[in-house]
């Protein structure tokens, strides 16, 4: 299922969502200048889950500054041309909303918190993997659960096979937000229980499931305590 757009229009230009996919873009196109040594840079700022848990034990100090950057510097990385644009296609489309309802501060502290708290909900899952952590799916994971609170009855259209042909379908944001949740979170599950889970897994699903979930739940606070007419 492939996102197209939402039925609910932006009341406000999202300057902070516009300013994330810039960085992102240019990040990635920074990247594509690396050659052979994109390796070394995703390893040094993307989030290495057992250089994180254990830094002391390789000879850092607890509150090195080195060992905290990445949690930033890796959800503004991205591991292909299918990577970035699948998440920005994401943030593009739930963005907009979720700055409305958030205003430009809240939403910049709102993105930047959750994209660190799923990278260690992440980190949690699995703290001896040697993989990087990378891209900015854990911070659009907690856009798209707040997304799902704020604006459940919205509708996303969306491009979908049906009967071999590709059709734009319009689903309820409740049902398609739904729907992604537990494919992570199955698909994190799985992985769990499966004896080769981190060796052949590659995608952070613990970060996508545990962002929605934290981005549900913030959102859930605000709508319950600061309701809108919305």
């Amino acid at each position: 299922m492939i996102p197209v757009a939402d039925t609910i229009p932006s009341k406000k230009i999202p300057f902070v969502n516009l300013f994330f996919i810039l960085v992102n873009v240019v990040v990635f196109l920074y990247e594509l200048k690396l050659g052979k040594n994109l390796n070394n840079f995703l390893l040094d700022y993307g989030n290495v889950p057992v250089r994180f848990v254990y830094w002391t034990e390789f000879g850092g100090q607890f509150w090195d500054i080195k060992r905290y950057v990445p949690l930033f510097s890796s959800m503004f990385l991205h591991g292909g041309f299918f990577h970035i644009i699948g998440n920005m296609i994401y943030l593009w489309i739930f963005g907009d909303n979720v700055e409305d309802r958030l205003g430009h501060l809240g939403y910049l502290f709102f993105y930047v918190i959750g994209g660190i708290v799923s990278e260690i909900i992440q980190i949690l899952s699995d703290p001896h993997s040697t993989l990087p952590i990378i891209g900015a799916s854990g911070a659009i994971a907690t856009v798209l659960g707040a997304y799902f609170v704020f604006y459940p009855y919205s509708r996303i259209i969306t491009l979908l096979p049906v009967f071999g042909w590709y059709s734009f379908v319009e689903i309820p944001a409740l049902f398609y937000l739904g729907f992604w949740f537990l494919m992570q979170l199955f698909s994190g599950t799985f992985l769990l229980m499966s004896p080769e889970s981190f060796a052949s897994g590659g995608v952070a699903w613990w970060a996508h499931a545990g962002g929605f979930g934290v981005g549900a739940l913030v959102g859930w606070f605000i709508k319950r305590f600061s309701p809108t007419d919305e």
